[in-house]
């Protein structure tokens, strides 16, 4: 029997609110016939469809020097007229506006990054090493383009909040648009050792969302395990019974919900998927990616599939995701900031990207036959911890499905999309140390033929954002050591040219001028009732900046020290980030804290009594890093990150007033502790 005669027998099922408990025996005698109609369908189809075998081929890497020489010679080629014209079609519009902004983006980039090198290079006193002086230029010329790119971004995002983006991809565009009945959409959660109970409940949110649009009967749900330990099987296996049977119990159409543990765990998340498309891939059009974090609308999910029937280009959609879920001071600063200051990166990137943008790896729709034609990821050749398996798999799939014709999108209007942030610096640390090795093993595929420069962009900015803290900390190694060298009068700014000065001040601007933009563009759409208040919103502004302050020298450290284990080869144990907010007990802070931060105040105290002028200087990277421990214990307590809720501070829209999809998933997640509390 096919899939889809299959999926109308188990319609009428559905409207009568018979639950499928998986088969067993103990199963209610209502259950009885489902059980066994799905058993005559197939013998191993307890909790999962049929199989419907398909393909996901992968191409082996070329290699980066392998395909820079390729690269090379087909630029040679084409310089001597030798190479063939290759055939381009009529651009469309939006890829004739892409070109207009990324050549103003690269030229405001390079030229101020140009401007600011110069005047450096000019402003700096004479005296001292030259081969310090050399390597002090060579960073100041990498940072300050890092820096205005940034802040480049984040002022074309402020341009589309004030403006509009008539070429992007807008959620509005299909507000009135049809789902057609044979579009089938399959919702994929990837799991492995995570906490059942928030993961199911944030999932039975989403299902309960996407039943109430009348939608459901064109989306299934797939739960797909990695776990090994036996206890949480048989947890996810009773909080799937238990889901569908919740789901049962409502009446009308639900979406269907399969469950299925993997055997052989091979490649982590991007095996997990790709196993999912060789067994069922072929029934179904697209499919929307989760992480076990997520929680999304259901009527984000129908706009979704609307928006890749209305684009038959799109390979990708991507959804800007809101952080929100843990009430820990961290947390709360974090989803503030994403809220505030991250959505004009988010803007700003589609801004500029259009057709070529990048995927986060979740909270994102894909085109099932594309992705399983184009997508497959072949592992790295090579030793060390830059080969292997692809880790950072998100921004490769973007590139290959670019490569392959198909446009990616990025939606910033869409909501509906929602994310945990890490409750604790720790924890965020310790992803970060993950998403380092994998944006650095990336990096290796940016030459590979056919990319589009935008993802060969991607890739560089994606090892960038970690290669920046070992550039900081030189560059402040570097002038530290030229300081004691005399090339700077030792405790006397007022002796440095004002040029430089004026240097340093710009710098600044570059790197705070994104958050007053951020506020500006909530004043300016009248949105600060949302965000507590006027008051409320500066305060909170000004809370997050000194809380990012004093986090800063401890991430740059912690990014140093996980670029030089990436680079060596160190082995990596990829574990996720804890879904249940728990305060950061002392012993584990100092653990994890103090041997990063004892090695630099130790040079500090060194530096300071070689030269005790210098301390002054030292403190804004020393005194944060001495109180590392307590900081990382005070920002991860759930008390005080209530208490600042209460007040109305590091407020977000999402907490003015919750949409109903997350005030379900916390109704959900309270009622399963309180039943283990219970138990």
């Amino acid at each position: 029997m096919d899939t889809a005669r299959a999926s109308r027998l188990r319609r009428p099922l559905r409207q009568a609110g018979l639950a499928d408990t998986g088969g067993d025996s103990a199963a209610a005698p209502a259950t009885a016939p489902r059980a066994r109609l799905r058993q005559a369908r197939h013998p191993n189809s307890v909790t999962a469809p049929p199989l419907h075998r398909g393909s996901m081929p992968t191409q082996p890497w070329v290699g980066f020097w392998a395909s820079l020489g390729l690269g090379l010679r087909g630029l040679a080629a084409r310089l001597l007229g030798s190479a063939p014209a290759s055939p381009r079609g009529p651009r469309q519009p939006w890829a004739r506006a892409a070109v207009r902004r990324r050549a103003a983006f690269a030229g405001i980039a390079v030229v101020s990054s140009v401007v600011a090198t110069v005047l450096f290079a000019q402003a700096r006193p004479a005296g001292g090493d030259p081969w310090l002086l050399a390597g002090q230029l060579v960073l100041f010329a990498a940072l300050s383009a890092w820096v205005v790119t940034g802040f480049v971004t984040a002022l074309m995002g402020f341009w589309v909040q004030l403006r509009g983006d008539a070429h992007g991809l807008s959620a509005a565009s299909v507000r009135h648009h049809t789902l057609g009945a044979g579009v089938r959409t399959a919702v994929i959660m990837p799991i492995c050792e995570e906490h059942v109970a928030t993961v199911f409940a944030g999932l039975r949110a989403t299902c309960e969302s996407l039943a109430a649009t009348g939608q459901a009967a064109q989306f299934d749900v797939f739960v797909l395990s990695d776990s090994r330990e036996p206890d949480t099987l048989a947890a996810e296996r009773a909080a799937w019974e238990q889901l569908r049977g919740a789901l049962a119990a409502q009446g009308g159409i639900q979406p269907e919900v399969y469950y299925r543990a993997r055997r052989r765990r091979t490649h982590r998340k991007a095996g997990n998927v790709a196993d999912f498309c060789r067994r069922w891939g072929k029934d179904y059009r697209y499919m929307v990616v989760l992480d076990a974090d997520s929680v999304m609308s259901g009527d984000c999910l129908v706009t979704l599939a609307k928006l890749m029937e209305a684009h038959p280009r799109a390979g990708i959609v991507q959804t800007a995701t809101q952080p929100i879920g843990h009430v820990t001071v961290h947390a709360r600063a974090q989803q503030f900031a994403a809220r505030v200051t991250g959505r004009l990166f988010t803007l700003g990137l589609a801004f500029w990207q259009l057709g070529e943008s990048h995927y986060w790896g979740h909270n994102a729709i894909i085109r099932t036959e594309a992705f399983m034609r184009h997508c497959g990821l072949a592992p790295i050749r090579g030793n060390g911890g830059l080969a292997g398996g692809i880790m950072s798999h998100d921004f490769v799939e973007a590139a290959l499905m670019r490569r392959a014709g198909w446009q990616v999108w990025l939606v910033p209007d869409l909501a509906g999309s929602y994310e945990q942030q890490p409750p604790d610096l720790v924890s965020e640390l310790q992803r970060d140390r993950r998403w380092c090795q994998g944006n650095l093993q990336n990096a290796r595929l940016m030459a590979e033929p056919g990319m589009h420069r935008v993802h060969r962009a991607m890739f560089f900015i994606g090892a960038m954002s970690y290669l920046a803290a070992p550039l900081w900390l030189a560059f402040l190694v570097v002038g530290t050591g030229l300081w004691l060298g005399g090339a700077l009068v030792a405790g006397d700014v007022a002796q440095a040219p004002w040029e430089l000065l004026a240097l340093w001040a710009w710098t600044l601007c570059m790197l705070f001028l994104p958050r007053v933009l951020g506020l500006a563009g909530v004043l300016l759409r009248g949105e600060q009732r949302a965000f507590g208040g006027t008051p409320r919103l500066l305060a909170s502004a000004l809370a997050e900046t000194a809380l990012a302050l004093l986090q800063a020298p401890v991430r740059m450290l912690a990014h140093t020290l996980f670029v030089v284990v990436a680079l060596t080869g160190l082995k990596l144990h990829w574990t996720s980030p804890p879904r249940e907010a728990h305060g950061l007990a002392w012993g584990d802070a100092a653990r994890q804290l103090l041997p990063l931060s004892g090695i630099v105040l130790g040079l500090a105290a060194a530096v300071s009594w070689v030269d005790p002028h210098a301390l002054p200087a030292l403190l804004p990277v020393a005194l944060p890093l001495a109180l590392s421990v307590p900081l990382a214990v005070l920002s991860s307590h759930v008390g005080i990150g209530a208490w600042l809720r209460h007040r109305g501070l590091l407020l977000i829209p999402e907490e003015s007033w919750s949409p109903a999809v997350l005030r379900r998933a916390r109704l959900h997640g309270r009622h399963a502790r309180l039943a283990a509390g219970a138990m």
